[in-house]
């Protein structure tokens, strides 16, 4: 046997003699953040070795952590292995989120309820919202909201499904497990906000995208990580909440949304219903914008829509300094000659950036000529020495970085502009893509709808400065909120909109990126930022 102490906290965790040390510190319920579920690529997962014998340092961990990280004891806990008795300091903290619950609900027909309470809810690869509703009445009368809890077996839905691929015989059920048990709390949690019993639920609806679902119900997802990426299912489904464990009455029902495709989940779908995209006769773009990019279009009577994998660069997942929309992380950037504006959420000292932020500063970037359209950093030898740039500009050997700030350093390197550079060109591209295959042109969109819990925080600037979005349809965006947990509350309050939900489901045309004529030559022009 071996054992790891905190030295915050002075816990003992016994484990087997070799045991990854991440592992055994999620086991044990240990804040860590890992990304890439200890893939050992985001290097993010570190810990302070204070004592005690580990296994020796990579050379590959060695490359992901800077020489004063390796001088101060730092280690990457994904890559360490316990060995007897050790010590370990934890270099993170968990800190509480910006989480979306609200958003645009359009005019329906409720059906009539005596009484009772129904749950909506929207579950994402990043949050997962919980809402409690008088069917009566046809009201939320409480709320609750939390980071999905298998953010521990990988921040992006390709990275669970490895962990399935990787677990054969316990993936399945420890996925389904995480998410079912945060349901089982949100529900206690609304339940007790509006002092309502549990025995009164009659049903929950649930929004989710494709892989998220399949999870929730226990359903096997590897074959969405896999060509030809086919899901085990896409119709709506109807069950007892209590066949996946779900701690509602015996007569509750679980109802789970239509989808349309292994990347066109539920929630898209959801999506398009709450906008009546179905019903619009000009035309219109819908857009949810994340680790995947999901997009509809909706002209010449047609609804096509297409995924596009924007990567988590846009989550602030693989940015050096890169974090999750959490207190503390910058979510606004400023540069000036008299130096750096920083906003974080919550106004608290700058942790990290999150999504908004890295296009924020991106943004900026290019609008004072630091990165060019590109991606590529100015050279700082051709700047004037009386150039307020220059001092923000280093060198790490041969690379160019931008120092955001100074304590405690943050950076902006080459490596991250690419991220968001791929990630733009991605979510463009597929905007092209929809536009070209519809035969409609960029002037004769009449509204962008941005839905989701990332375009809730992105302003108009950041979405075209950065190029995300072209400067044409800048005047056109319409904000919607989170649309997905919106129309999980449609059909809660609805059996006509479940029918009519389903219908759209069918209608909605899935575009393959991939199989698009000049498909790469439309990624590499959406690739290059705009001249600000």
């Amino acid at each position: 046997m071996a054992s790891v102490t905190i030295k915050q906290t002075g816990r003992r965790i016994c484990c087997a003699e070799g045991a990854n040390l991440l592992k055994v510190l999620l086991d044990a319920g240990v804040f860590v953040d890992n990304p890439c579920n200890g893939t050992g690529i985001c290097g993010k997962c570190r810990v302070r070795i204070l004592g005690g014998s580990f296994s020796p340092m990579s050379e590959t961990e060695k490359k992901l952590l800077k020489p004063e990280e390796v001088q101060t004891g730092i280690r990457l806990s994904c890559m360490t292995e316990v060995h007897g008795e050790a010590e370990a300091e934890l270099l993170q903290k968990e800190r509480s989120h910006k989480v979306l619950t609200h958003g645009f609900m359009p005019d329906f027909q409720r059906d009539t309820f005596a009484s009772g309470y129904g749950l909506a809810v929207d579950i994402g690869t990043t949050t997962v919202v919980t809402a409690l509703v008088d069917l009566a009445a046809g009201e939320e009368v409480a709320n609750a909201s939390m980071i999905n809890a298998q953010k521990h077996f990988g921040l992006d839905v390709l990275t669970r499904i490895t962990y399935e691929y990787n677990h054969p015989d316990s993936g399945i059920g420890e996925l389904q497990k995480a998410i079912v048990d945060s349901l089982n709390a949100m529900i206690d949690e609304v339940c007790q906000k509006a002092a309502v019993e549990k025995e009164k639920i009659k049903e929950i609806d649930v929004a989710a995208n494709c892989t998220m679902m399949h999870m929730l119900l226990g359903v096997d997802a590897r074959s969405i990580g896999r060509a030809p990426y086919k899901p085990e299912f896409v119709n709506a489904r109807r069950l007892m909440a209590r066949e996946i464990g779900l701690e509602l009455p015996e007569d509750a029902t679980l109802y789970c949304l239509p989808q349309v495709s292994a990347y066109i989940g539920a929630d898209i779908v959801a999506g398009t219903y709450v906008c009546q995209l179905q019903k619009e006769k000009g035309n219109v773009l819908f857009i949810d914008i994340g680790t995947n990019g999901e997009i509809v279009l909706a002209g010449n009577g047609r609804l096509l829509c297409c995924s596009c994998a924007a990567g988590p660069a846009l989550e602030g997942m693989n940015i050096s300094s890169g974090m999750r929309a959490a207190e503390g992380a910058v979510e606004e950037v400023r540069i000036t000659e008299e130096g750096i504006l920083l906003k974080t959420i919550g106004g608290q000292e700058a942790a990290g950036l999150c999504g908004s932020g890295i296009l924020s500063v991106v943004k900026e970037l290019l609008k004072t000529g630091i990165v060019k359209k590109t991606g590529v950093f100015i050279k700082k030898e051709k700047l004037d020495e009386d150039d307020y740039r220059s001092e923000m500009i280093r060198m790490d050997g041969t690379k160019r970085e931008f120092v955001l700030q100074k304590q405690p350093e943050l950076l902006v390197t080459q490596g991250d502009v690419r991220q968001v550079q791929l990630a733009k060109g991605a979510i463009l591209s597929g905007f092209k893509a929809l536009l070209a295959k519809a035969r409609i042109n960029m002037e004769d969109l009449d509204k962008v709808m941005i839905a989701g819990q990332f375009g809730a925080h992105l302003p108009a600037d950041s979405l075209t400065g950065a190029g995300i979005l072209p400067e044409a349809v800048r005047d056109r965006l319409v904000y919607v909120g989170n649309s997905s947990k919106t129309g999980a509350c449609m059909t809660l309050l609805s059996e006509q909109v479940k029918h009519e939900m389903e219908e759209l489901a069918e209608r909605m045309e899935y575009m393959e990126l991939a199989e698009t004529d000049n498909y790469e030559r439309i990624f590499a022009e959406s690739m290059i930022f705009p001249v600000i």
